[in-house]
């Protein structure tokens, strides 16, 4: 679940290619250019999107308050703001944010995505499920959706629905190597070896390089 989140962070894969100097760099750049410009939010934004590239979640967080004291509907910073709070556990708060910010725009994706994590962190799962529930009546042509119910699932030993689900993502992308393993990994537990090779061999056939599989196939004999 926490990798499908971070797979959609703020970033673009771009973006993410900055070596740490140039984000240290462009964070100097943007606190003089706040200085000059002490009320431009959209600066206090682009401090709060570098700070969270940085890990430093503490800043990231302050800043986003900044920007929410000012225009207390500011959807990005409440995201970035919510962001941060679940690096730093302080997951109540967290959860605060993202149900802000879906009373707004409820059928954003990653923002949903995030509440449901925050509520497995609660130890709620049985309203993360339903989050999740919600994401796949909105997005059902999401192979996202349906991987991020299917992990929850897993972990709550409901494994004949979260192979279900996991084959709804693997309809919507074929070979994907996470969602291939997740699945795999029920399979083999339940000693349900043939079935686990053959979902292998449907991740090779899909163009999945047989050698980043051979720790499984080693477990299906």
């Amino acid at each position: 679940m926490r990798k499908i989140l971070i797979l959609l962070l703020i970033a673009t894969s771009a973006a993410n290619a900055q070596t740490l100097k140039q984000w240290r760099d462009s964070l100097d750049v943007i606190n003089k250019e706040i200085a000059v410009h002490p009320d431009s939010l959209n600066l206090q934004l682009n401090k709060a999107a570098v700070c969270l590239q940085l890990l430093e979640w503490e800043d990231a967080a302050n800043t986003c308050g900044k920007i929410l004291d000012k225009d207390k509907n500011n959807l990005t910073a409440l995201f970035y703001r919510a962001y941060a709070n679940n690096n730093m556990r302080r997951y109540e708060l967290a959860r605060n944010d993202y149900e802000l910010f879906l009373s707004m725009s409820p059928r954003n994706m990653e923002a949903r995505l995030g509440l449901a994590y925050t509520h497995i962190k609660l130890e709620q799962p049985t309203k993360a499920l339903d989050e999740l529930n919600n994401l796949v009546e909105m997005y059902p042509d999401s192979c996202v959706v349906y991987a991020a119910r299917a992990e929850l699932e897993k972990d709550m030993k409901q494994y004949e629905t979260a192979l279900f689900d996991f084959d709804e993502a693997l309809k919507r992308a074929p070979g994907n190597r996470d969602y291939t393993v997740s699945k795999v990994e029920i399979l083999i537990a339940q000693n349900r070896k043939n079935e686990a090779k053959a979902a292998l061999d449907e991740a090779v056939s899909h163009g999945v390089p047989r050698g980043l599989l051979l720790e499984w196939y080693a477990k299906c004999k």
